[in-house]
């Protein structure tokens, strides 16, 4: 029995450790909302590193995983229009196909793959876009997926590597969820800000100012009546072609952002007086 305890106390423990280094790809995620609509990107960033990429490293004319290590993935929590085709909402992996003057990009349905799959299926594509190829003008060293040029309605989708960027146009559902959440709120024992929010959003979007006016009318009635409140009030009054009740709803924005110190709604009431006054 001592022998044996002798030996549990001096058998050795072996420290099994990892070495940390930094990847040569290192892995990035992108997150951003359109809209309404919530978009992610997972993919993984190579380096120039002083070689050659387009047409070199990176094929003309052959599928890549458009980036390194495993495919990239893209996912909408909406359904999202690509090239006139509307996809459901999900995940997908992102390969694309390289040319001198237009690049396929790829929303391919299964998203599991290493890289790119062994085998490809056609019945696995759920859109895909053609992209103009357009110079850079400056260098970019590692590989690049942004969401760019966001709007209400839709964004782009840019792949940027050394000198050359594609950029793919998404297009989101924000005005039918918006609408449909208009008519579920307004239904429901709505609050002043309910009624705010909706003539703000038909100000903003081009619809029926007539029916604004009577949301923002009743919004102010019950409380929202602060300087950014009439400040759009005074807008929708303008867009109807009243200029004489934008310019007194506007005199009151500008006393109550005087009272505030926000210099902004000074500025942009005076600016709105001058010229609805004329």
């Amino acid at each position: 029995m001592k022998k044996l305890l002798s030996l549990i106390l001096f058998v050795p423990f072996f420290n099994f450790s990892q070495v940390l280094s930094p990847q040569a790809s290192p892995a990035s995620t992108v997150i951003q909302t359109i809209g309404l609509t919530d978009v992610k990107i997972e993919y993984s960033r190579p380096a120039m590193r002083g070689r050659v990429i387009m047409g070199d490293l990176v094929p003309y004319g052959e599928l890549w995983r458009t980036g390194a290590n495993a495919n990239t993935k893209i996912s909408f929590s909406d359904p999202v229009t690509i090239s006139g085709v509307t996809i459901p909402k999900g995940e997908y992996a992102l390969y694309t196909r390289p040319g001198k003057e237009m690049w396929e990009v790829f929303f391919y349905k299964k998203s599991d793959n290493w890289a790119l799959p062994k085998v490809w299926d056609a019945n696995q594509v759920a859109v895909v876009s053609e992209s103009k190829v357009n110079e850079t003008g400056y260098q970019v060293e590692s590989f690049t997926i942004q969401i760019e040029n966001i709007s209400n309605d839709s964004a782009e989708l840019s792949i940027s590597w050394e000198n050359t960027k594609v950029s793919t146009l998404i297009n989101v559902p924000t005005h039918e969820k918006t609408m449909a959440s208009i008519k579920k709120s307004l239904s429901q024992d709505p609050s002043p800000s309910d009624y705010y929010s909706s003539a703000v959003y038909y100000l903003n979007s081009g619809q029926d100012l007539k029916q604004a006016k009577l949301w923002m009318e009743t919004a102010v009635k019950q409380g929202n009546d602060k300087y950014y409140h009439l400040r759009q009030y005074s807008l929708i009054l303008a867009g109807l072609g009243d200029n004489s009740a934008a310019v007194e709803v506007a005199k009151k924005s500008y006393q109550l952002a005087e009272a505030a110190g926000n210099k902004d709604y000074l500025k942009m009431n005076k600016e709105s007086i001058d010229e609805w006054s004329k």
